[in-house]
């Protein structure tokens, strides 16, 4: 994979194809938009001249990348929300039928109306599947989008930020190929674990006065 990715990175499609796999796994959760970051980060690396830190043309920008996998997420975050907002009875049935979306809601319900609850957004965002989870969560219980979407604005760089800096120093300190995109992986794939156990954890019991 590493070496078709590599055969893109001249050309300014590599940004697209990020942005359009990124935005698309809201639906579609197996998508690997995380290797494509992982590995164009890796490609990135691999062009750079390692003593100068000079960026030749035709390699992809780090800043651009991150930039781009970011903007899709968030852009990928509201189209699901919208379309959750606007899903109507049927949806909500599919919802209640699902004990996934029906426990992101009732969460989301208290958590997106407090000052720190929407971390559990940020955290959604690395977890499998987590994104869409959260996304049509949210719309569903028709949450305001201000609540939303800066959330979903630091979820989606955060998530964007770690990949490429995974492929990025990975490929420095372990060389450009299969091994450091494995390692950098695995590391993705660690913080998606960690992130799926935070959210499957039951939230605290607040009692009223």
């Amino acid at each position: 994979m590493l070496e078709s990715v590599g055969s893109l990175t001249g050309s300014p499609w590599i940004y697209a194809i990020v942005a359009v796999s990124v935005l698309c796994d809201v639906f579609l959760p197996v998508l690997p938009s995380g290797v494509l970051v992982i590995t164009a980060a890796t490609a990135a690396a691999a062009g750079t001249g390692a003593a100068t830190g000079e960026v030749p043309h035709g390699v992809p920008d780090l800043l651009a990348l991150t930039l781009s996998a970011a903007t899709a997420s968030v852009l990928g975050d509201l189209v699901a929300y919208r379309l959750a907002w606007r899903g109507g009875d049927r949806l909500d049935r599919a919802i209640a039928r699902s004990r996934r979306l029906s426990t992101a809601q009732e969460r989301l319900g208290g958590a997106l109306g407090r000052s720190s609850g929407g971390l559990l957004v940020i955290i959604a965002r690395f977890a499998p599947a987590g994104r869409s989870v959260v996304s049509f969560a949210a719309g569903t219980a028709h949450r305001r989008v201000r609540e939303f979407l800066p959330w979903s604005a630091l979820a989606g760089f955060a998530w964007a930020a770690y990949s490429v800096a995974l492929g990025y120093f990975g490929a420095h300190w372990l060389g450009a190929g299969w091994m450091s995109t494995l390692v950098s992986l695995l590391a993705l794939v660690g913080a998606g674990f960690v992130a799926a156990y935070v959210m499957r954890r039951p939230a605290p019991v607040t009692q009223e006065a």
